[in-house]
């Protein structure tokens, strides 16, 4: 594997979560209405997510997220054995992510969140969205179709936002990054254990139904 497509994945993600925990900020000094708020966060997120898809897909693949990242490798579309470095820069993009948006706003860099989010309501919504977001990949490249993806993540991504009781994280490179800041977009440690755990169950139940839904006649 190349430096340049595990630099892509670090950077990726670290602008990712910049413009998550950037537009939190932003969002908080513009509004206290939590509709404005999250408006404002999605819209964000959606485009910077597909910007960054279409720039840095002929680079690394674009996966800036570990769930997309053991998908892609279960289905035997990304090597097992460069799963791990790719989560670590995928996962340090994130922090430093944080960190990044902390200091463009005048916050502590590297604060612990205190903020509780993981319930059995919110873990099902994560559940849902990164399930979601890994089986709009995983049809897509299935469907050859890989052309659309950066339109279609940011798309479920979005839509996601809105309609799961997680506020949709989606990503466990952007859970963890999202540790390590004061705005309304964080969530403590404990919380984003739970997170993790759940999106990795998402993951491997959209691998699941791709592989039902396309199989091939006769198997």
């Amino acid at each position: 594997m190349e430096n340049k497509a595990v630099f892509g994945e670090f950077l990726g993600t670290m602008i990712l979560v910049a413009a998550i925990v950037g537009s939190g900020f932003m969002a908080s000094a513009l509004s206290t209405d939590g509709l404005v708020q999250l408006l404002t966060i999605a819209i964000s997120t959606i485009f910077v997510l597909g910007t960054l898809i279409l720039t840095l897909g002929p680079v690394s693949g674009a996966h800036l997220n570990p769930a997309v990242t053991i998908a892609l490798a279960i289905t035997k579309q990304f090597p097992a054995n460069q799963i791990l470095v790719y989560v670590i820069a995928q996962v340090t993009g994130g922090i430093f992510g944080s960190v990044l948006a902390n200091l463009m706003f005048g916050s502590e860099l590297a604060p612990v969140s205190q903020t509780e989010r993981f319930a059995l309501g919110t873990g099902v919504g994560e559940v849902v969205a990164t399930g979601l977001l890994v089986f709009v990949v995983l049809s897509l490249l299935r469907a050859k179709k890989s052309n659309l993806i950066a339109f279609g993540v940011p798309a479920a991504v979005g839509s996601a936002f809105f309609f799961t009781s997680s506020a949709a994280f989606a990503n466990p490179a952007v859970t963890i990054g999202r540790i390590f800041t004061d705005s309304i977009t964080s969530i403590s440690p404990a919380s984003a254990a739970g997170y993790v755990a759940v999106q990795v169950v998402g993951a491997l139940v959209a691998v699941g139904v791709v592989r039902v839904l396309f199989a091939k006649k006769g198997k």
